[in-house]
């Protein structure tokens, strides 16, 4: 089987159930695992991803505005991949391609490939696109097995932390400049953490919160955790967004309780290491009760 996939999510899970060789091409920020890279990009963003967070808030406002793609599609590639399945997803259209996005690539084959369209709101429903991915290509044992691994890990962390005295207060920002909280499955994974997402909602988008909202917030605990980049990117936006002005008062900057992740490995992406970005958040929550050994470039208390 030739697979194309256009998002990473998609290819980290073809990856880790033994399909690494079938992938013929990917999207441009497929980077895991590191073979990923190593793939044919089939998609180019019209936007500047190296841009800081508000020009690329503007660029993205200003081409939906437009009623256009964020992203360019090869289809000369694409054609000349022959895939007989591409992983594509219509949750995001900023975040990755859509179905929408190959429509016109898709009327040069002469027999369509299959298009599997991943949409997952929930940590339940990323497992569920585990298992369909497993499905669409023959591979049901092995999906079944990581799915049932990953929820047996998340299982283990929200055992671990029920028995926590207190559920700390916390606020997600998954974009900086302007303010975004993150959305769909981060409220819940905070909740399996041990904690309480106060800004964010669970199965809805991330939406855009005010500078007032954050303080408001009473946030015991901040995770920056810009969609999209790894911990150094994220530092690097951290220090040009910066917290809104008088937030040294929120209990979260007054103790000390400010982390920068790396969101592109444990929290933007629905795929398997969702898993450990629940652990990550617990230990952020309750380093008592679950032991760090995460890599240094994993998070980083401000």
């Amino acid at each position: 089987m030739r697979i194309c996939s256009l998002l990473p999510s998609a290819t980290e899970i073809a990856y880790a159930i033994g399909l690494g060789d079938s992938i013929v091409g990917v999207s441009h920020e497929c980077d895991f695992p590191p073979d990923a890279a190593t793939k044919p990009p089939l998609l180019r963003p019209r936007v500047d991803p190296t841009a800081p967070a508000a020009e690329i808030d503007r660029q993205v406002s200003e081409i939906i505005s437009r009623g256009e793609s964020i992203y360019a599609v090869d289809a000369d590639l694409l054609e000349s991949l022959a895939p007989d399945l591409i992983l594509t997803q219509d949750l995001c259209h900023v975040c990755a391609a859509s179905p929408d996005d190959l429509s016109s690539a898709l009327t040069r084959f002469a027999k369509r490939p299959e298009v599997l369209s991943l949409t997952p709101r929930s940590l339940a429903e990323v497992w569920d696109d585990v298992r369909r991915v497993g499905q669409a290509t023959d591979r049901e044992f092995e999906a079944n097995a990581l799915a049932t691994k990953l929820e047996e890990r998340v299982a283990g962390v929200e055992a671990t932390v029920a028995r926590a005295k207190s559920r700390l207060r916390v606020v997600c920002l998954e974009w900086l400049d302007p303010y975004y909280v993150g959305g769909h499955w981060v409220p819940e994974m905070v909740a399996l953490a041990g904690g309480a997402d106060v800004l964010g909602r669970l199965r809805e988008p991330s939406f855009r919160v005010t500078a007032e909202q954050i303080m408001d917030s009473r946030a015991d605990v901040i995770v920056v955790m810009p969609c999209g980049y790894n911990l150094a990117r994220a530092l690097s936006e951290f220090r040009i967004g910066l917290l809104p002005s008088g937030s040294e008062g929120l209990p979260a900057v007054r103790e000390g309780r400010v982390y920068i992740v790396d969101a592109n490995s444990y929290f933007s992406r629905p795929g398997p290491r969702l898993a450990e970005g629940v652990a990550l958040l617990a230990h952020i929550l309750h380093p008592d009760r679950i032991p760090s050994g995460f890599p240094d470039a994993a998070f980083q208390r401000i």
